[in-house]
């Protein structure tokens, strides 16, 4: 297998199968798998509870409405470690963002959500963003097979995460979630299994010429 440095970011509509697919690809790749293990990872790093980050995860600030209309971003600079700013949510997703990249400098891993293909975008080289989708019926049936819910709960789930996940990636980043100019390889997830998910995948690194 190559050596060339990689790291794979996943954004993924809910019940697109995007995170299972994460997991089991870096398996096989024998390499690390990072979805809420970031939050333990910088809470850790921080000194702050952990509850702060899971409280935040994935959330947009409590700005949103006037971060859209001033079209205003955090920097992705070190946060500030002092002060009653330390637990605001900028500062807690520079907190984050420092760990991704320092992850990502440091191994071959696959980063789920978090804005991952955002907070990386000065190391483009070396890195594959992936988004997956799904058409309604598709993410419906998965939500209701993995979740163990019935088909209008999985439907609220899924207009309620997404809504969230477009929300904190236009907070954070000044970019729309679903805009496919962010990724390498969109994935729609409609007609193919996880399994094939990978194969497509892999198929795409080897063309990359990250694996052999």
């Amino acid at each position: 297998m190559s050596e060339k440095h990689y790291v794979i970011t996943i954004e993924r509509q809910y019940g697109s199968g995007g995170r299972l697919t994460g997991r089991r690809l870096a398996d096989e790749l024998g390499i690390h798998f990072y979805d809420e293990e970031i939050l333990k990872m910088t809470s850790e790093t921080s000194a702050i509870g952990e509850q702060y980050f899971r409280l935040a995860d994935e959330k947009a600030g409590n700005k949103l409405l006037y971060r859209i209309v001033t079209s205003l971003k955090p920097e992705l600079t070190e946060p500030n470690r002092d002060g009653h700013k330390i637990t605001s949510p900028e500062n807690l997703f520079r907190f984050q963002s420092s760990v991704i990249r320092k992850l990502a400098a440091s191994e071959n891993c696959i980063i789920v959500g978090r804005c991952g293909n955002y907070v990386l975008q000065d190391q483009l080289d070396d890195v594959i963003r992936i988004f997956v989708y799904a058409d309604t019926l598709t993410r419906v049936r998965r939500v209701m097979e993995v979740d163990k819910v019935d088909e209008a709960e999985a439907l609220r789930r899924m207009k309620r995460i997404d809504k969230e996940r477009t929300e904190y990636h236009r907070y954070f980043t000044g970019r729309e979630w679903m805009d496919m100019e962010n990724y390498d390889l969109p994935i729609n997830a409609s007609r193919i299994d996880y399994d094939q998910m990978i194969q497509l995948i892999k198929g795409y690194l080897k063309l990359r010429g990250y694996l052999d």
